[in-house]
This record gives structure tokens, C-alpha cells and sequence, in this order.
């Protein structure tokens, strides 16, 4: 199975089957799965001992033999349910860890899964609808150990001591426990089998009804801004109804629960056996007490059995859809043992075409190529592939053909870890974490100290508006930075790139929400950052594209002019539609404004 990032985790999972992922996890824990199950037949065989005791006691008492004899058999009781008790603790605690370390197992298995897939599963899978899977599937198959393994393995215990015990007592008196066994066996299979398909459905309810929650919350400042509350209301509605409709038919599955009828036929029809036994002179009525103690276990199983098999059948439910997402295949791999040295900056695209994956390519047969140390524009109207380009030069996305060569190395060949550590973008859509605001600039550099946090911020022109916050650099920021302005969020983007000194930095539109006066600093900054390093800009600002060394104009995902930009103004008439388009002027009036801004810095 691909993957771009691989969890250096000691585990050994069989992902082939639910059920092999389940028992993979089970024998992890051999310790705790043992106490378990020698808790539960411990309780059961323990839980056995009352009825014959008590029928026992029934007899001393018949046969005259007084209190005292009595007496020593309830003794006997409360010594065995005593041990019982410690033993049942064990069994419970034992059960508890076991099921926390699976659950805590499967989710760093999941979570690390979904770092490593490629860009092409996350943009087609709704945040929300993983979220479920992520935390409640997981959760549900800690439900399904425990309690509902738990159960299942204790009240199996309770159906095989009633076998045992019956025939100690008279070897006719198996046949009622037998008989139950064979036919709660059949019923339990029925069950199953009828509830497993409804329980997925659950699953699968809930987590759309989850997405369309974990949407609608990412995007609350939209609905409220288009006073769309009640229409959402009304379809997250119909998703909850969908999620009870299909509660409703589990429940309707369970209310027809064939082993309660069962478990009281099994009790009558024991006791009119035992009585007829007794009739015939083979059995004392002490027999016939612990024999009806005997069949009244089989009420634990009975009524456990519901509660514990619709967990399971959850939980089994949560572990295939949990396995959708480990094994949904990735394009990518982490390459461990790809090339891995340090990046001089040199970058070239051979005859490069790309789409992604809906069967229409954004970039035609893309060829060029950028010098180490060379600061290149990426210019192109909007839709032109500009930043499908930067994409690829970090491997979040292949190319469909042709290749891209980093230090004349195809990027495919090396270490990914190696090739995006050393590459630093910035890219329009700015993200910041729920942490503070140097955790965010220090982002990935765990040994970066404040000093350096603060000399980026101050490069990034972002240490003036930090300082005036109370908790100043501790301050926590938002989801996504929204306590922030936009200017806000880019500097402090910017500031994190400036961390890491890539010998590659790719800015994607990032001073577009920056006032005029601060781009100016940033300007200078940025420049100064770009110094020995490979700069890509991807902008509309003439003051940032003017001075770059290299223009590449992309138009429809096809080079259609490279050059300098005096060069480009005018030889390209695409270059000068751009920027003509842009200032809000005719291709005339601009280059009427380039040519006195030209003048004017001569001068």
C-alpha cells in the first residue's frame, strides 16, 4: 500500500478483512485478553456453585439434619461469592484495558494513515464524513470489546456451565440445556446476520450527517452572511432523520428478539422435566432447586446477548469502514530510500501534463526551466494552472506525464521528507493552527528558539502587531487564524517560512491581502529572503513581477512567453493583457503607465 508518509509504529495489522484487522489488534494484548477470559469462566463456574449449594442445603434441611447443616452450605456461598467478586474485578479492569489500548492502537493507525494519503483522498473525502470514522467508529470498537466482548465471552461461559453442570446431576437433565444451546446458537446466527447490514447503514448515516455539520461549521460566517440558517437547519434535518430512521430499524430488529422466548420455554420446559424425574424416584427435590438455578443461568446470555451482539455488530460495522480508509490507495509514496541531499534550488519541468484525476488536464506539455538562486514570476490569468505548477514541484500531486527535475533529479526519485523540508510555500489560502502565534511561526521547527521566532517576525513585518496583543508571541489564535486580519495571517505565514530557510521559496499569491504600505516592507523583505535561494512568485503585482529575474506567462496550462519583463512588454501581447486587465485599463493606457513609471525610476 502507497503511502507518502509511513507511522514507525511496531505494529504487525492484518488490514485484509474486518475481521482479521479485529482479531490482529485482539491478540496484541495476550495478557489482558487472558485475565478476561479466565475472569469470565471463573464468574460463570462461581455463579454455578449457588444453586447447587443452595440445593443442597434445601436437602440437609428435608432430611432433618438442622441449621447447622444449612449453615455450612450458605457459608460456602458467600466464600465462593466473595472470590467471585475479586475475580470479577480483574476480569472487568483486565476487559477496560484492554479495550482502551485498542481503541488508542487504531486510532494512531488511522490518524497516521491519513497523513500519509495523498492530496487526491483528502480533496475527495468531506472532512466531516473522516471525522466520524476517525472518532466515533474508533470508539465504537472500544464498545465492542467493552462492554460487548466482555459480555459475549461471559455469557458464553454461562451457556457452556449449564452443560457441564446438568449431567453431574442426572444425565437426562441435558437434554433441556442442550436442546436451548442448539436453537440460541441458530438464533443468535439469524440475528446477526439481520442486524450487521443495518448497523453499517447506521454508520454510514452518521458520518453524512457528520460532514454536512463539520461543513456547515467551517463555513458559519457564509451562512450567516447570506441569512441561510433555516435552510441549513432543514437539510442537516433530513440527514438526522435519515440517522433515526435507520436507529428505528435496528431497534425494530432487536424488539423481535427470538432467544427471550426461547430462555422461557427452556425454564418450563426444564422444570416440568426435572419434576417428571423427580415423580419417577431419580431425583431429590434439592436436585430439582439447583437444576432450576442451573437453567436460570442461561439468563444472563439471554438478555447480555442484545446489548453486546448490536455492539458488535457496530463495532464490526466501524472496523470495515475504518479499513476504507486505511487501504484507499495513495499515488505517492514516502521514497525512504530516495535521493536525499541537500537542495541547490535548480528546478526544470520536461513536457508536463497534468490533471487531477476527473479526467481534465490543467497543465499542457509544460516545459521550462529555473536557475538555482533565480527568482521566477508565474503569471497567468486566473485558471491558467499557476498553482497546479507549484504543486508539482513538491510532489503534493504527480505529473500525468512528462517529468520535474529538482537539482536534475526527478522529483519521483527523491526522499519526500528530504524534498519538502527544503522546499517553503506560502500559498494564498493561508492556514494557522488553534495554537499560539509562535507555534504557528515555528511550525515544524521544534528547535527553533524565540529569538529567531521574533527575527522572522520582525523580517515578515509582523512583530509590531504581535507585540501589541496581551500574551504577545503565547497568544492563541483561532481556528484558521480567524481572530486575525487577513495582513495578519499572511505576515505571519511569511514569518514561518522565514524559520525554516528553504533554499526554495514559493510564494502563491501571499501579499494579496496586505495593504500598499505594508507590502512595501514586506517587499523588502521578501527580496532579501530570496537572496541565494530559488523564489517563485505567483502574483498580479507588477511591483513584485518587475523585479523578478525570470517571467514565465501561462495561459489555458501552456507556456505562451518567457522572458525579462521589459522584454515581455513588448514582444507578448498575453503579458500586456494581463496587467492591462488588471490596473482596470486599456492595453494602451497601460503601457502609456509603464513607460512614465519606467521614466520615473530612471530618473
Amino acid at each position: 500500500m502507497a503511502s507518502e508518509f509511513v507511522a514507525h509504529k511496531p505494529y504487525k495489522t492484518d488490514y485484509s478483512s474486518p475481521l482479521r484487522f479485529i482479531w490482529s489488534h485482539i491478540r496484541r494484548h495476550p495478557l489482558a485478553g487472558l485475565l478476561m477470559v479466565f475472569g469470565a469462566f471463573s464468574n460463570a463456574a462461581l455463579a454455578a456453585t449457588v444453586p447447587y449449594f443452595g440445593g443442597m442445603a434445601f436437602n440437609a434441611i428435608i432430611a432433618g439434619e438442622g441449621l447447622p447443616a444449612a449453615a455450612k452450605w450458605a457459608l460456602l456461598i458467600v466464600l465462593s461469592q466473595a472470590m467471585r467478586g475479586c475475580l470479577q474485578l480483574i476480569r472487568n479492569f483486565s476487559a477496560e484495558i484492554f479495550a482502551q489500548r485498542i481503541e488508542r492502537d487504531v486510532r494512531d493507525e488511522l490518524y497516521a494513515s491519513l497523513l500519509g494519503k495523498s492530496m487526491n483522498f483528502h480533496a475527495d473525502k468531506p472532512v466531516g464524513e473522516v471525522m466520524a470514522r476517525v472518532t466515533n467508529d474508533v470508539r465504537e470498537m472500544n464498545l465492542m470489546m467493552s462492554p460487548g466482548m466482555n459480555l459475549i465471552i461471559g455469557s458464553g461461559m454461562f451457556l457452556i456451565v449449564p452443560l457441564l453442570a446438568a449431567p453431574q446431576l442426572h444425565p437426562a437433565l441435558l437434554l433441556t440445556p442442550a436442546v436451548f444451546m442448539i436453537l440460541y446458537l441458530y438464533t443468535q446466527y439469524r440475528f446477526v446476520r439481520s442486524l450487521t447490514p443495518i448497523a453499517q447503514q447506521v454508520r454510514v448515516t452518521f458520518g453524512n450527517m457528520n460532514a454536512q455539520l463539520a461543513e456547515t461549521l467551517d463555513g458559519v460566517q457564509v451562512v450567516k452572511g447570506a441569512a441561510s440558517e433555516d435552510s441549513e437547519i432543514g437539510e442537516f434535518n433530513v440527514l438526522a432523520d435519515e440517522v433515526y430512521k435507520r436507529y428505528v430499524q435496528q431497534s425494530d430488529i432487536e424488539a423481535r428478539y427470538i432467544p427471550f422466548l426461547l430462555f422461557g420455554l427452556a425454564v418450563v420446559f426444564g422444570f416440568v422435566h426435572a419434576v417428571y424425574l423427580y415423580q419417577l424416584g431419580l431425583i431429590s427435590l434439592g436436585l430439582i432447586v439447583a437444576y432450576f438455578g442451573q437453567l436460570n443461568l442461561f439468563q444472563f446470555p439471554v438478555y447480555s446477548s442484545l446489548r453486546s451482539l448490536s455492539m458488535a455488530a457496530s463495532g464490526f460495522a466501524s472496523a470495515g469502514r475504518i479499513l476504507e480508509v486505511i487501504n484507499a490507495k495513495t499515488d505517492l509514496d514516502q521514497n525512504e530510500e530516495g535521493y536525499a541531499q541537500p537542495l541547490k534550488g535548480a528546478i526544470e519541468f520536461r513536457n508536463v501534463t497534468f490533471g487531477y484525476g476527473d479526467g481534465k488536464e490543467v497543465l499542457h506539455n509544460l516545459s521550462f526551466k529555473i536557475e538555482p538562486g533565480q527568482t521566477v514570476a508565474l503569471v497567468g490569468q486566473t485558471g491558467s494552472g499557476k498553482s497546479s505548477v507549484i504543486k508539482l514541484i513538491n510532489r503534493t500531486y504527480d505529473a500525468t506525464e512528462g517529468e520535474v527535475l529538482v537539482d536534475g533529479v526527478n522529483v519521483k526519485d527523491w526522499n519526500l521528507a528530504s524534498l519538502r523540508s527544503q522546499i517553503s510555500i506560502i500559498e494564498q489560502d493561508i492556514f494557522l493552527f488553534s495554537r499560539t502565534i509562535s507555534g504557528n511561526i515555528g511550525f515544524g521547527i521544534n528547535e527553533a528558539t524565540p529569538e529567531q521566532l521574533e527575527d522572522a517576525a520582525r523580517k515578515a513585518q509582523a512583530h509590531e502587531f504581535i507585540s501589541t496583543f496581551p500574551e504577545g508571541y503565547e497568544t492563541v489564535i483561532g481556528q484558521r487564524g480567524v481572530t486575525l486580519s487577513g495582513g495578519q495571517r499572511q505576515r505571519i505565514a511569511i514569518a514561518r517560512a522565514f524559520v525554516t530557510n528553504p533554499p526554495v521559496l514559493i510564494l502563491d499569491d501571499s501579499t494579496s491581502a496586505i495593504d500598499s504600505a505594508t507590502e512595501d516592507y514586506i517587499q523588502r523583505a521578501i527580496w532579501a529572503a530570496a537572496s541565494g535561494r530559488t523564489t517563485l512568485l505567483i502574483t498580479h503585482r507588477l511591483s513584485q513581477i518587475r523585479w523578478a529575474d525570470h517571467i514565465i506567462v501561462l495561459r489555458q496550462g501552456r507556456v505562451v512567453a518567457q522572458g525579462a519583463h521589459e522584454d515581455l512588454l513588448q514582444t507578448s501581447d498575453a503579458y500586456r493583457r494581463i496587467f492591462a486587465r488588471y490596473e482596470g485599463t486599456s492595453t494602451e493606457e497601460f503601457m502609456a503607465l509603464v513607460q512614465a513609471d519606467s521614466a520615473k525610476r530612471r530618473a
